[in-house]
């Protein structure tokens, strides 16, 4: 691995008319903890983000319920005009404190979360807007309508939604285009294989959030182990360079507060898995 740009990940065209580098960053690690609050060490966050443009990284996804608000605030702050960036965000969740999320997917609600969202940000529409969750005690189809008619208004480009299933989706698509569905996915969670199989098959692109986890693949003396040691990679690579061999409409979003440890996921990019290396890791 010794090309350290997220451009070895390949493309993806989002909607149809938006390129980017499969290989994003998730923007949620750089609020304090709880994903409450500032960060830690606000000037590394503001340095992590300045780095992602020179690593090739032009996919960046965030929510409005991120600190709430910090992410996007840093991510204007760090990166505004965002040349040649998308800037994804997300609205549907209420933060009462650090650590816990409620839901709120009144139309009202959702149309607020997008009007702050484009004033934090800076910008006069949202490329990718996605809904963090479906409320159920809301109807689905009056969360997708509102999402249609600001999507007619040219508050954002394209619509996506999160943690659902191929029949909510399907539901959604009757109102609405979707372009994206971020679930939870990795080595060691694959319960939505249906969902990723459903966006390959329509072109939708699939973000898998908590990309980096491996269970019990990472334990020593595993496979990920021996197939990490023979690469002179980390698990954590080896678990992304799986993921991206996994589906062409793969869009990884590990993130971090860290500068180095975005240097060595955005250095997962160039990791080649072989092909018996790629079935033992999908045998678990």
């Amino acid at each position: 691995m010794t090309q350290v740009n997220a451009k070895a990940s390949g493309s993806f065209e989002l909607g149809g008319d938006i390129s980017i580098h499969r290989l994003g960053f998730g923007a949620m690690r750089i609020t304090g903890a709880g994903v409450w609050g500032p960060p830690k060490d606000r000037a590394e966050a503001l340095r992590v983000l300045r780095r992602l443009p020179e690593l090739g990284v032009n996919f960046i996804d965030t929510a409005d319920s991120y600190g709430p608000a910090v992410s996007e605030e840093l991510i204007r702050e760090a990166l505004h005009p965002y040349d040649g960036l998308l800037i994804a965000t997300k609205g549907g969740l209420v933060r009462p404190g650090p650590d816990h999320w409620t839901m709120n997917g009144r139309p009202d609600y959702l149309r607020q979360c997008v009007h702050a969202s484009l004033k934090r940000l800076g910008v006069e529409r949202i490329d990718l807007w996605q809904l963090h969750r479906i409320d159920p005690g809301v109807p689905q189809r009056e969360q997708f309508e509102v999402m249609r008619e600001m999507q007619r208004e040219g508050l954002i480009r394209h619509a996506g939604l999160s943690e659902v299933s191929v029949e909510e989706i399907e539901a959604a698509r009757k109102v609405l285009p979707i372009v994206s569905v971020q679930n939870r996915y990795n080595l060691a969670d694959r319960d939505s294989e249906d969902v990723l199989d459903y966006c390959e098959a329509h072109g939708i692109g699939f973000i898998p959030w908590y990309p980096l986890a491996a269970g019990e693949l990472a334990r020593p003396g595993s496979k990920l182990d021996a197939i990490a040691r023979r690469h002179g990679a980390d698990h954590g690579q080896v678990a992304l360079a799986w993921l991206l061999r996994r589906s062409p409409v793969m869009l990884p979003i590990p993130g971090t507060g860290r500068l180095a440890h975005l240097e060595s996921n955005v250095a997962a990019a160039a990791l080649t898995l072989s092909d018996e290396e790629f079935e033992q890791l999908e045998r678990r």
